[in-house]
């Protein structure tokens, strides 16, 4: 296991011999006009025995500059010598001897160490601290040139604002000697592969050399560069790939102390406007904590009090806009008015826009007047990508967690009510991160109109029944031929017994199935006949065929006879998809024209429930046009899944029809979500009325005569009330003059249900001739 670099002892030495052999092989020969002062330098250094060779106490050469600095002018020229930032250090305890202005004001403390720290993510490079002492030992020792040398960033305090500054240092070792203390280590051609395959592995450098058998001598020379900027947009971009960077106390504080580092001013605030509907959701580090407050560090503004404000205009101008004092804004509006009394002054706001369209706004001010000026409107413009993509990101993973709560409380929610629960389950969101315990509120919704319909499917049970009788009686019948031609083989008195058995099942069946015939049929068959058919195999080719007849004609899934009952399952199952298909499609048009909420149910037939009502609507207004508007749709509805089911019954296997039944109350009731039950129910003992009136309705009979209010063909309308009546009528009226419906209609009377009495219906006859030839030249013009 690799030491840490407190552990290795690394010895190191300051030298001024790499120096004074880089003037003597390369700049006197290129540069001749330089030797008369190398000599001079030279001399000099020659009669100071302290500044031959190692030098293992640096403050030496802290007392020989006017040596020293004449002698590092090839390395740190003067004419950058007073911008550049760039020092000689000691290798490896970076202990700094000679620097620049810039570099001694920004870097060195107490004329001895490096101030500042590496940053957080860096702490880790004391592998690379430690890989570069093996990198330049193989350079210079093995001549193995594959070391990987990545820049290393410092953080460091500006003396003026308090804030952190980032600089890259880029180190440089030529100056830097390595001596092996001992004879180094031979490598071998496989020793050399092994340590460039793994050439950053520090374990396996350390089987084949040992560092503590070194010394490096010279000095290493730091240069350094301002990256304050793009360190500080890429941490900006990291910290917002999390969405709790924005909707979190910690995370908008985060961002904000970044911007101040980024726009070097220690008393810049940041906010973020997120579009949410109607309203506005303001994010600050410091928002005031209030009842509409989403988080600890959020709160909501309608729309409509920043009408004609700043905030309005930079999302209409699409680009940055720049406040140099909001105090002398003439006619401030009461958010600007309230802006001013916070202590803002000085802003810039930028639209945040995604894939075209505007999200939310980002803002960034100041209490000083006219303290963001152009400069600083370019860098806001080079961040504000990066908080469009994050503010989306965010919004839509607090959408998500909206959604996860309305999921878990009410699984599916109708879109035409969703604003409600969402607006409940942020109402929990925000409690809960008030550590208040909460429960999701009740959701009720008042004084809506209900609209109930069905299209039933005629005689299904009769139907099925019918299908599990035909194919019982072909297993059955299989069976038979088995045991019969057996018995023609060998007159077993069993086969017989069997034989009798069979038929006396078929018999049975013959007159319709009785409640567990199907199950006693099966089990008869799988447990005591079928198990037979292996011995009775070996009676002659003729059982073999018999048998082989019997399984072939076995659903491989059902594991029995399943012709007749898949074709009643088909045949329902295409006539359901197509109703509910249309039923789907007509009910997609009618929410443009006005949104409802809309439940469907399909078992043998389809039946639906809407309700209507000025509380389901999240602008709080429904006009009585739209109640008269859906009773006519029914009524049309009706007549289309009549003609649907005309249409698809000339494809079906099995012959089926449909009844379409109407309930018509224009009362107005309330109705409650039942979070336990997941679903929408009336509320109030008054309302349950109208339940008990929609379960029993499909049994409901004519009075007096003990027919079945539902017939196929035709649309039977229920109701009380004497003015609803009429209007239905005028509803029928209407659409046998369009030749939607025979003129046959019929005023009826309907016996008492259970708990419910006085009852009346309209009947009529649907069209499907003329609605046929219709369709027929819709279809055709289109």
């Amino acid at each position: 296991m690799a030491k840490n670099f407190e552990e290795y002892q690394f010895k190191s030495v300051a030298s001024l011999e790499p120096l004074l052999r880089f003037w003597e092989t390369s700049l006197v020969p290129e540069c001749s006009h330089m030797a008369s002062m190398f000599k001079e330098l030279k001399e000099k250094i020659d009669d100071i025995p302290e500044l031959h060779g190692d030098i293992e106490d640096i403050s030496i050469l802290q007392d020989h500059y006017d040596i020293l600095t004449p002698l590092m002018s090839a390395v740190l020229p003067p004419a950058s010598f007073h911008t550049e930032i760039a020092g000689a250090l000691m290798p490896y305890t970076m202990e700094p001897f000679y620097a620049t202005p810039r570099f001694q004001e920004l870097f060195i403390k107490d004329n001895r160490f490096l101030k500042g720290k590496l940053r957080q993510e860096q702490t880790i490079s004391t592998d690379g601290r430690v890989l570069r002492a093996y990198f330049m030992i193989l350079d210079k020792i093995y001549g193995i040139k594959k070391g990987i040398d990545t820049p290393i960033v410092r953080e460091v305090e500006d003396a003026n604002t308090g804030l952190m500054r980032y600089f890259r240092i880029l180190p440089d070792f030529q100056f830097v000697d390595v001596v092996g203390l001992k004879s180094p280590r031979k490598l071998t051609k496989k020793d050399r592969v092994h340590i460039l395959d793994n050439i950053t592995d520090i374990n396996v450098l350390e089987k084949y050399i040992d560092v503590e058998k070194f010394q490096f001598s010279g000095f290493t020379i730091a240069r350094a560069m301002d990256v304050t900027e793009p360190e500080v947009i890429s941490s900006l971009e990291k910290d917002l790939i999390d969405q709790h960077s924005i909707f979190s106390s910690d995370g908008i504080k985060r961002l904000e102390d970044r911007m101040k580092i980024l726009f070097r001013r220690p008393d810049l605030k940041i906010g973020i406007g997120a579009s949410q509907g109607d309203k506005v959701l303001i994010v600050k580090s410091d928002c005031e904590h209030n009842i509409n407050c989403l988080f600890a560090n959020s709160q909501h503004v309608a729309k409509k009090d920043l009408e004609g404000s700043i905030w309005t205009k930079a999302i209409e101008k699409g680009s940055i806009i720049r406040i140099p004092d909001l105090k002398e804004k003439k006619n401030l509006i009461p958010v600007e008015e309230h802006a001013v009394a916070f202590g803002l002054r000085s802003i810039l706001i930028s639209p945040l826009i995604y894939q075209g369209e505007p999200i939310g706004i980002l803002e960034i001010f100041s209490k000083k007047p006219n303290a963001l000026g152009s400069i600083e409107t370019l860098l806001l413009e080079q961040i504000t990508p990066i908080f469009s993509v994050a503010l989306k990101r965010g919004v839509d993973e607090l959408a998500k967690s909206v959604q996860a709560i309305i999921k878990e409380k009410c699984t599916a929610v109708h879109p035409s009510v969703e604003w409600r629960f969402e607006k409940a389950a942020m109402n929990h969101m925000e409690k809960r991160h008030s550590g208040i315990s909460s429960e999701i509120e009740p959701i009720i919704f008042k004084d809506v109109v209900p609209f109930y319909g069905q299209s039933d499917i005629r005689g299904s049970s009769y139907a099925r029944n019918q299908g599990i009788q035909k194919d019982l009686t072909k297993q059955l019948t299989l069976a038979y031929d088995v045991m019969q031609i057996g018995s023609e083989q060998r007159p077993w008195p069993l086969l017989e017994e069997y034989k009798y058995r069979i038929e006396k099942r078929i018999e049975d069946i013959s007159a319709g199935i009785n409640s567990g015939d199907e199950t006693g049929i099966f089990t008869f068959l799988n447990n005591e006949v079928s198990p037979t058919f292996g011995d009775l195999m070996g009676l002659g080719s003729g059982v073999v065929k018999a048998v082989e007849a019997y399984r072939n004609a076995i659903d491989p899934v059902a594991g029995i006879v399943y012709e007749k009952r898949r074709d009643y399952e088909e045949s329902v199952s295409k006539l359901n998809n197509a109703l509910s298909s249309y039923l789907d499609q007509e009910d997609a048009k009618a929410q443009e024209s006005f949104p409802h909420y809309f439940e469907k149910r399909q078992t043998d037939g389809v039946d639906y429930m809407m309700y209507v009502g000025a509380s389901m609507n999240e602008s709080g207004e429904l006009a009585p046009f739209h109640i008269k508007n859906l009773t006519l749709w029914q009524l049309m509805l009706a007549c289309g899944m009549a003609w649907h089911t005309a249409k698809v019954k000339r494809s079906l296997k099995v012959p089926l029809d449909t009844c379409h039944l109407m309930l018509v109350n224009h009362t107005p009731l309330s109705i409650r979500f039942r979070f336990d039950e997941k679903r929408f129910d009336v509320d109030g003992a008054y309302d349950v009325r109208h339940e008990i009136i929609k379960s029993r309705l499909d049994k409901a009979l004519i009075k007096g005569t003990g027919e079945r209010l539902t017939q196929p063909g035709r649309i039977a309308v229920v109701y009380s009330n004497p003015m609803e009546g009429k209007e239905i009528q005028r509803h029928v009226d209407f659409l046998m003059a369009q030749g939607k419906l025979h003129d046959d209609l019929e005023f009826l009377n309907l016996d008492d249900l259970p708990e419910v009495r006085g009852l009346k219906a309209l009947r009529v006859g649907v069209d499907l001739e003329a609605m046929e030839g219709a369709n027929i030249i819709e279809m055709r013009a289109g």
